[in-house]
């Protein structure tokens, strides 16, 4: 054996690992096992992974079942590996073992041994037992749905909320100062009445609020945890009152309301509250691909496109021509929207597929819920601070297109009759000519009455213009 390992003992036998690890032989033996993707989990989910093991050790301490100085020293352990001190002690693959069995050994082999050296003993001796101390209570088909329900509420609550209501906000900023620029309406991308730019902005805002809510409305059924069900759900080997104050130990720690789930069945065997949760994402993710490729559209050009906005200009768009802007914010956000569409099918078929008393996908669910989380904040925050903040109307270009726009006939409905209004419209686009010039040339409406009907401003708002 090398000065540079160690040998650490599980129930299969001695293994060799890193000298200067703090995991443990079956952390190892899954190191080896699976080397699949490369990915280790997410850091939010290390974080949770501490936050329970914490909560553990204090509930175990309070309720007579974990000597009260090893508790504490496993406590302050969990505290490092919250503060993300102990990252680099989690090399284990995502793709593993179905029930995370893999992940839980790994915290519990590395909580005991840092809890040991804080208790004064010595790596690897054991004196602080991964299974007998920092597990007990405990099975990893519990531990690891509650470790998912942590990470992903944090990450919704801590994360994504920050970040869509910056985006809300900069999509209201844009609704108020465009409040007055008149501008084309587009239906199936054809020339529609008038709308505000303000008005399109307006919608994109609602869309971001109607996301905010969705959002918040997932977050109950999240805040049920399995911790206390052990193996099946039954919660052998678990003290009764274990559940109930571990889950105020992770709420007082978090900052946020947890609670026993109402059925520890449900809990392992299912994951049901992931699948409704990230489906909040997927659909927050789909409003910001319309409202980045609308913002797209209206932008493109800046001579042969729609040109009704003008894009910040975030780098230079092309290595071949010279002076071309890209709308390169709005893509990326077009691109995590796929992303996360990918992460939802996979969190639905792996929620899914639970199998009698457990759920195997419980390491890809909670690793994909985490990215999407991260892509959603992280692209809402960047595309309103980066690109919808720095959007500029082209206003005298957007009043002349719509003075151009054969659809300003559809104000002529209650004034001439739909008929007509049809003449008008196909005579306009036929000479070419605007649908003002021509009401005028066939006489069907004196100056001053064309003023008031086809006011684009007018038809921006609900009513009726007859002329009269």
């Amino acid at each position: 054996m090398s000065d540079d390992y160690r040998v650490e003992q599980d129930s299969l036998g001695e293994m060799q690992v890193p000298a200067d690890a703090y995991w443990g032989a079956q952390t190892q033996r899954a190191v080896e096992n699976f080397p699949i993707s490369g990915d280790t989990f997410d850091e939010r989910f290390i974080r949770a992974l501490g936050v329970v093991k914490k909560a553990a050790a204090r509930a175990n301490a309070d309720l007579g079942t974990v000597p009260e100085d090893k508790a504490n020293a496993i406590a302050q352990a969990a505290d490092e590996v919250i503060a993300g001190e102990l990252d680099d002690q989690f090399p284990v693959d995502v793709f593993q073992t179905g029930s995370g069995t893999s992940t839980n050994m790994n915290a519990n082999e590395v909580i005991g041994n840092r809890a040991t050296e804080l208790y004064g003993g010595e790596i690897g001796t054991r004196e602080i037992h991964p299974n007998d101390h920092v597990n007990f209570g405990q099975s990893s088909n519990d531990v690891i749905p509650t470790a998912m329900h942590v990470a992903a509420l944090e990450a919704l609550q801590k994360d994504v909320e920050p970040a869509l209501e910056e985006l809300r906000d900069a999509l209201e900023e844009k609704e108020e100062a465009f409040a007055d620029v008149v501008k084309t309406g587009r239906t199936h991308l054809q020339d529609a009445t008038p709308v505000t730019l303000g008005q399109e902005f307006g919608g994109y805002r609602a869309q971001i609020e109607k996301g905010m809510v969705r959002v918040e409305n997932v977050k109950p059924h999240l805040r049920e945890l399995a911790l206390g069900g052990t193996a099946v759900g039954t919660g052998l080997n678990t003290h009764p009152k274990f559940p109930e104050k571990a889950a105020e130990y992770i709420s007082e720690e978090t900052g946020i309301q947890f609670r026993e789930a109402d059925d520890h069945f449900e809990a392992q065997a299912a994951h049901d509250a992931m699948s409704e949760a990230h489906g909040a994402l997927r659909t927050v993710a789909g409003s910001m691909n319309k409202i980045a490729n609308d913002l797209r559209l209206l932008a493109s050009g800046p001579r042969n496109g729609l040109g009704e906005i003008e894009q910040p200009e975030n780098q230079p768009g092309s290595s071949i021509m010279p002076g071309k802007i890209n709308p390169v914010v709005a893509e990326a956000v077009n691109q995590l929207h796929k992303e996360v569409v990918g992460n939802d099918t996979t969190i639905e078929y792996g929620a899914a597929e639970g199998q009698i008393d457990l759920n195997l996908y419980k390491p890809v669910l909670a690793q994909d819920f985490l990215e999407s989380a991260r892509l959603v904040a992280n692209g809402a925050s960047t595309f309103g601070e980066k690109f919808v903040a720095k959007l500029e109307a082209n206003e005298e270009y957007c009043a002349d297109q719509v003075e151009r726009s054969m659809a300003l006939a559809t104000a002529l409905n209650p004034a001439i009759g739909y008929d007509k209004a049809s003449e008008v419209a196909k005579t306009a686009l036929k000479e070419n000519k605007t649908v003002r010039e021509v009401v005028l040339e066939k006489g069907y409406l004196g100056e001053d009455e064309v003023d008031d009907v086809l006011d684009p401003a007018k038809m921006t708002v609900r009513g009726i213009l007859s002329g009269e």
